[in-house]
């Protein structure tokens, strides 16, 4: 019987990972071209959650759009609720009271912390490991509790205001986190013996997904994927904010910029903000979290400005301009998701599927403020 002429690379297939698979975390598409299990090429799709919140920014005031910040980075929201806020505060010239500087800086922090628990979790779920995601939950657990108690909510966070922020924090809030701290400090060591030295973990990600120096600046890189690369760059200490010039910590830095330094430096970072944490809250000094005469309805004069902050993910930008109305001209977000997501492409030339699992894993991608 004739079979026809044979099908040039029959071996070679095209599969669609997503939008709908677990490991994106999000309505994230990736179009595998595969030699076997081999990878030849992989392109992120994006669009399926488009909700133009730049747009919306444009269509409202001012104060009505704090809410959407906590929804571009649900993981860690109250620092977007600093990057909006400080960069109205900024194109308005309004202070913000020592105080509530830092409530922020505490708020952020805790948010910080609760972010890289939850990737951490869900990481290593990724991987196959079903145990570390309840003890990282049960921490996470604690911070929402704590954060919940001063502005009411657990995921979508909407405490900042223009001027400071909506609630101060009260005497069990201080207690409380400094319980948290106290807590989060015994389980590292559990952390470490359970995921840190599992040699089954370290044959997962170490040596896995690889991004030099050179290729982070190229694509643009920023936060741990950054410093597991070795590059010490960090918003709060090279661009600094807030009142995060009065504090000491360590920007805790990779040397091989794979799956497994990514995991190292986020791990560093908690540790980090729990040092944040505990200096702003012996320093904390009384008075208003308000400012006096913060406006209710705001007119900025015309102009720009751009602001940043450390995100969970990297570096968080927002562009401002103003024609003095009371909406923004042009609102436009610098994502550090975005930028991270865009090394995928080249990391996973020739690697193995299962590999890929790790290395968008070890990225910390939030498709929300990714397909804004």
């Amino acid at each position: 019987m004739n079979q026809g002429p044979a099908r040039k690379n029959e071996h070679i297939y095209t599969l669609n990972m997503g939008p709908q698979h677990p490991s994106t975390h999000g309505v994230l598409r990736i179009i595998l071209e595969l030699d076997g299990e081999y990878i030849i090429t992989a392109e992120p799709v994006l669009g399926y959650i488009h909700r133009m919140h730049e747009k919306m920014g444009e269509n409202r005031p001012y104060p009505r759009f704090i809410a959407n910040m906590s929804r571009l980075d649900y993981v860690g929201p109250m620092l977007y609720n600093h990057l909006f806020t400080a960069a109205v505060e900024k194109l308005s010239g309004i202070e913000v009271p020592p105080r509530a500087e830092h409530v922020r800086i505490i708020t952020a922090e805790l948010s910080r912390v609760a972010s890289h628990l939850l990737w951490m979790g869900a990481f290593l779920m990724d991987l196959g490991a079903f145990t570390p995601i309840l003890y990282t939950f049960d921490d996470r657990e604690a911070i929402l509790d704590l954060l919940e108690s001063v502005c009411g909510a657990r995921i979508t966070f909407s405490y900042f205001r223009f001027g400071g922020v909506c609630n101060d924090i009260s005497a069990d809030f201080i207690e409380g986190t400094r319980a948290f701290i106290k807590l989060l400090r015994t389980r590292f060591p559990m952390y470490e013996k359970l995921v840190t030295k599992n040699i089954i973990f370290e044959k997962r990600v170490k040596d896995i997904g690889v991004i030099t120096p050179e290729m982070a600046r190229l694509y643009g890189v920023t936060g741990p994927a950054l410093r597991a690369s070795g590059i010490s760059y960090d918003v709060r200490k090279n661009e600094p904010y807030s009142i995060y010039p009065e504090f000491e910590f360590e920007i805790p830095c990779g040397e091989n910029g794979d799956c497994f330094d990514r995991y190292i430096v986020r791990m560093l970072e908690m540790e980090q903000s729990l040092r944040i944490i505990e200096q702003a809250l012996d320093k904390i000094p009384d008075g208003p979290v308000m400012a006096k005469h913060a406006p209710l309805k705001l007119h900025p004069a015309p102009g720009e400005t751009y602001f940043t902050v450390e995100s969970a993910r990297g570096e968080a930008g927002l562009l401002l301009i103003s024609d003095g109305s009371d909406t923004p001209y042009r609102l436009k977000l610098r994502t550090p998701g975005f930028s991270n997501l865009s090394v995928l492409e080249e990391l996973a030339k020739g690697i193995l599927l299962s590999d890929l699992v790790a290395i968008m894993g070890s990225l910390d991608l939030v498709i929300p403020e990714i397909d804004r």
